[in-house]
């Protein structure tokens, strides 16, 4: 018998939800089923947590005296550059921005001790940022530069809007040149030396809804230690990757525009992350209740993994040069032993997204739904799928005549 998100809440509401993580449906469908398990359970939680670079907050930090205009000018934060091409007060501070006095890449491999990603740590860890701003004056907004300080208590808004999160499934990263390269999949040692993975697999919000029939536009999820929603599907959000029989995408797929205030999150779930050689980003932490609405709901909330495979790609030629293909397959329960083989060759692997992080995660949000403090939503559209005909689409370069 089919049950609905509004029951559901019902259930929550009278403090007779049965609720679980990602990791203990597994059992329970192992034991009874997915048909019995669908009729027990109502919530299934998941979690993630790693670096997602398309990731940044806006902020408005209220008028000056006198006023300036910040739209048109240069404004910083902290160093970090921030963008200002909105209006009067209003920017927008990315993860992977860095400060102009960065080198960046020209010490190689570089450093990049700060960006955008630690300011939005400090905001929310409650700390001062130094705000730096020229503007080109107007009649209406005389002021020409300010520099103060400011914190997230003292800002009107401060949202956490992230247009590529959550990403389902991601390729293991390796490295077949005869040197150390440095990549968002972090360090990759040569001939093959290392294999990088970054998956919450069995914990992760789409792998455990790989058809997105739960989640949708305007889901509540667990983000960043509070509360937000899926706003889009993300960008680069691409469903029509082959599939396993379980429906689960065998390599990068679907990822999430999530959005939320972040006046109500904790410094714990965004961590500001340097990668060496690369650049700066930041760790988020996802949750997302997975109601149960049926059986098949259920079934693919079992998800283990050693059914979720993901594909082996050279981060030293094929990558970067856009060659199509992969080295072979791989599944997250090799992947978390700590070796593969690749190309005949045994691999120590590593995950640059935390597991014990993820399955915190769940079982936070786990608490706050048994608790009745989170109820859950009926998303008002659903993510493009596979029969929708919706891809991911590359670059058409067009030479511009000189």
């Amino acid at each position: 018998m089919a049950k609905t998100i509004k029951e559901i809440n019902e259930r929550i509401k009278q403090g007779k939800a049965v609720v679980v993580t990602a990791e203990e449906i597994i059992d329970i469908v192992e034991e009874k089923g997915a048909k019995k398990a669908a009729q027990e359970v109502d919530v299934v939680t998941t979690g993630t947590f790693g670096p997602m670079c398309s990731s940044g907050a806006y902020l408005n930090t209220g008028h000056s005296t006198p006023k300036i205009k910040l739209g048109g000018g240069n404004a910083t934060l902290n160093d970090v550059p921030v963008y200002t091409g909105f209006a009067a007060v209003d920017v927008y501070l990315g993860a992977t921005a860095v400060p102009d006095s960065d080198p960046r890449n020209k010490i190689y491999p570089g450093e990049f001790k700060y960006g955008g990603g630690h300011v939005i740590e400090e905001l929310v860890a409650g700390k001062d940022v130094k705000l730096v701003a020229t503007a080109y004056g107007t009649d209406c907004y005389p002021r020409k530069n300010i520099e103060t300080w400011i914190n997230l208590a003292d800002v009107n808004e401060a949202v956490l809007f992230n247009p590529r999160n959550c990403y389902q499934n991601y390729n293991v990263a390796v490295n077949l040149s005869d040197k150390a390269i440095y990549t968002y999949m972090g360090m990759l040692k040569p001939k093959v030396g290392n294999a990088n993975y970054c998956s919450a697999g069995q914990l992760s919000p789409l792998l455990n809804d790989p058809n997105y029939r739960t989640i949708g536009i305007g889901t509540r999820i667990f983000l960043g230690g509070g509360e937000g929603y899926v706003v889009w599907q993300g960008t680069q959000h691409n469903p029509l990757i082959p599939r396993k029989e379980n429906g689960v995408p065998q390599a990068p797929a679907g990822s999430l525009a999530v959005m939320g205030d972040l006046k109500g999150m904790q410094s714990e779930w965004l961590l500001g992350t340097t990668m060496y050689g690369y650049g700066t980003t930041i760790s988020v932490g996802i949750g997302i209740p997975i109601p149960i609405l049926n059986e098949e709901i259920c079934q693919s909330a079992a998800v283990k993994d050693e059914e979720i495979w993901t594909q082996i790609v050279d981060y030293s030629e094929a990558y970067p040069q856009g060659i199509k293909g992969s080295l072979g397959e791989a599944n997250y329960a090799q992947l978390r032993k700590g070796k593969i083989t690749v190309e005949g060759k045994e691999v120590p692997t590593g995950g640059i997204s935390s597991y014990y992080k993820a399955k915190k995660i769940a079982t936070l949000l786990k608490e706050r739904i048994t608790k009745g403090d989170f109820l859950l939503t009926e998303s008002v559209a659903s993510l493009p799928d596979s029969e929708s005909g919706y891809t991911f689409k590359p670059m058409k370069e067009r030479p511009i005549e000189k």
